[in-house]
């Protein structure tokens, strides 16, 4: 019987283990990575989308006038901040970020997430980066660290826009809540930021079965549908009220206990649960997705 056939990349390095000058940590470096996917187009270009849609909220707002709530500030149990969006900046921002974190904030996460490996597969560059050679944990650890990197960094633009530009249309104040009370001004960018975080983590989800997605495919734009698809299902279960208590392992059926960040007295037992409900299921995705790529016979 015959051993079995090496794959090219991982042939190099067993037949030159001591070549001068290589190092597996220090191949395609962090910043070297963050610079390709910086000046691609998509990412300007997603970019642009998030920072523009706090302008665009305030001519809205404008046209339409101040938003009212018929339902004394809430949309079914959730806290709806429309009906104080142009109260000052922090509830701009906090506004913003309400209307975008159910899917608009979905799309940077699956975009960054899911066209970082399959990206390389479709321009047949993938079996070159691996040859160089490049690890495929070290390729993928990149990839992943760069990819969430990115996505954060699009969800911290968001509000950071839309905080300026809240400021300069409403002025800048306390966070006035719809069922009453308000925040000190002096805490609303920390309880902002930590909404951020949690949102960030929610959204882990999404990115576990992007960049999942991503090592099974050679197609990039199925790797980031498939996500978006997958994310909505996961919306269109929680809607199901007859599955009961079984929605608590949803992942979306938590997607907006931040709200409990926003209330006068900090409340932290929804956002651990669904915190803690996000990691798992991010965790799980993200080891398929080194184990898998491990395996995959790279011909891309």
């Amino acid at each position: 019987m015959s051993a079995p056939v090496q794959p090219p990349e991982d042939r190099v390095a067993t037949e030159h283990p001591e070549a001068a000058g290589y190092r597996a940590g220090r191949t395609l470096p962090l910043r070297v990575e963050a610079m390709r996917q910086l000046r691609r187009r998509r990412t300007l270009l997603m970019g642009g989308v998030l920072a523009a849609l706090p302008f665009i909220l305030i001519i809205a707002f404008a046209i339409g006038g101040t938003p009212d709530g018929e339902d004394g500030g809430r949309g079914g149990n959730r806290i709806n901040l429309m009906d104080v969006a142009t109260e000052s900046a922090a509830n701009f921002a906090a506004t913003s970020l309400f209307v975008s974190a159910g899917f608009l904030l979905v799309i940077p996460v699956a975009l960054f997430c899911g066209d970082t490996v399959a990206s390389e597969a479709s321009w047949s560059s993938l079996r070159y980066l691996l040859a160089a050679p490049v690890p495929r944990t070290r390729l993928l650890w990149s990839k992943l660290v760069v990819a969430l990197g990115f996505s954060l960094a699009a969800m911290v633009l968001l509000p950071v826009v839309a905080l300026a530009a809240g400021t300069a249309a409403y002025g800048w104040g306390p966070l006035k809540l719809p069922t009453g009370g308000a925040l000190a001004a002096g805490d609303t960018v920390p309880r902002l930021a930590l909404v951020v975080a949690f949102i960030f983590v929610s959204q882990l989800v999404t990115a576990g079965l992007a960049f999942w997605l991503s090592t099974k495919t050679d197609a990039p734009l199925g790797a980031v549908g498939g996500a978006v698809f997958l994310t909505i299902v996961g919306n269109v279960l929680d809607a199901v009220t007859a599955l009961g208590s079984w929605r608590d392992f949803l992942p979306a059926h938590w997607q907006f206990a931040w709200a409990d960040a926003l209330q006068p007295e900090l409340e932290w037992g929804g956002m651990i649960k669904g915190a803690s409900i996000s990691l798992t299921y991010a965790l799980i995705l993200f080891a398929l997705a080194f184990r898998g790529f491990s395996r995959k016979d790279i011909v891309s």
